[in-house]
């Protein structure tokens, strides 16, 4: 009796395991594969090969998907150009200029006045004109050495100064660099404006260029308040520094560049610029100072030598004497 009982129960207990696993099965939700959504080596090859455009990118919890991104191609190639080269565009235009002005120097000498001085002078520019002159120029000049130090500074100045001190200097530098770009970007909209109407380009030009601008042989050719080289000075100044304001103001503000990608182009776009723009101005500090016997001048104290004026912008000359405008020295006459 009980044994019979006892292969019952056995047998019931052996039914319901089996209804169980028929049952089972039906139910089950289909087996997970944990690599099924994982990153596969075709994938990361083919994210890494040069210009592609491909995303790798993983799962993340928070709202920012943009967060979710590990490998962008752009990315390592802004960071090569930047760090290599940045490097060669900068040496080119700021070393490739000096060495440049080193052999005209040598070769050309100082550009003197030929007639010597006349003891006369006519103002060249008023004190409004000198101030927008050199508040442009001084904001240039810190925002081109602390430009030039974020590209080699930590090649040139680290084992010089140490990483502590260059630290801090760096440091310095990005906040007068920050802050200075606003005061630059107000010098050029006023250059632009005093200025525009003396340096549209015309037919004067390309008689200037054609004589070589008075920096080849002894002649000078005629030229207005402004002569052909000094209109590429002015309009490399203000297209030059536009882009650069408008590329240093996506770097200030950078959540309205558009994005990361759009941040590194206008990146690329100010440092290329800036070191061109550099190049630039030494060339034209040059002239105005050490390759051309008063030219200082001009944006010194506003008064320049009658027998320079006449020798490089004869046809300003004629006309600020048709205007009435007299040399210091026969306005003291006059006086008398």
């Amino acid at each position: 009796m009980r044994l019979s009982q006892s292969i019952r129960s056995l047998f019931g207990v052996f039914g319901f395991v089996l209804a169980l696993g028929l049952v089972a099965p039906a139910s089950a939700q289909a087996p997970v594969n944990p690599t099924a959504s994982s990153v596969r080596e075709e994938q990361l090859l083919n994210a890494l090969k040069p210009g592609s455009a491909a995303e790798i990118g993983g799962r993340i919890s928070i709202p920012d998907q943009k967060a979710s991104t590990l490998i962008r191609p752009a990315g390592r190639e802004w960071r090569e150009f930047h760090q290599g080269t940045m490097h060669l565009v900068g040496a080119v235009a700021v070393l490739g200029m000096l060495a440049l002005l080193v052999i005209f120097y040598a070769t050309r000498g100082r550009i003197a006045i030929s007639t010597g001085r006349s003891n006369q002078t006519i103002t060249r520019f008023g004190a409004f004109d000198r101030f927008v002159h050199w508040t442009t120029a001084g904001c240039f000049i810190v925002l081109a050495l602390t430009g030039l130090n974020i590209t080699f500074g930590k090649a040139l100045l680290i084992p010089i100064f140490g990483e502590a001190t260059f630290a801090a200097m760096t440091q310095l530098g990005k906040y007068a660099h920050n802050y200075l770009a606003f005061p630059f970007m107000i010098g050029l909209a006023l250059m632009f404006l005093i200025w525009v109407k003396d340096n549209i380009p015309s037919k004067l030009d390309i008689d200037w260029f054609m004589q070589g601008g008075g920096l080849i042989g002894k002649g000078h050719p005629k030229a207005k308040r402004f002569n052909a080289g000094q209109k590429m000075v002015f309009w490399s100044v203000i297209l030059g520094g536009a882009a650069l304001s408008l590329s240093g103001w996506y770097l200030l503000f950078p959540y309205t560049a558009g994005g990361v990608l759009n941040l590194q182009f206008w990146n690329i776009v100010h440092g290329v610029v800036g070191m061109v723009l550099i190049g630039a101005m030494l060339a034209h500090a040059y002239i105005g100072s050490i390759g051309m016997e008063g030219a200082f001048d001009a944006m010194g104290s506003g008064e320049v030598d009658l027998n320079w004026a006449k020798e490089h912008h004869a046809l300003w000359v004629e006309d600020e004497m048709k205007k009435g405008v007299m040399p210091a020295a026969a306005r003291l006459q006059a006086a008398e």
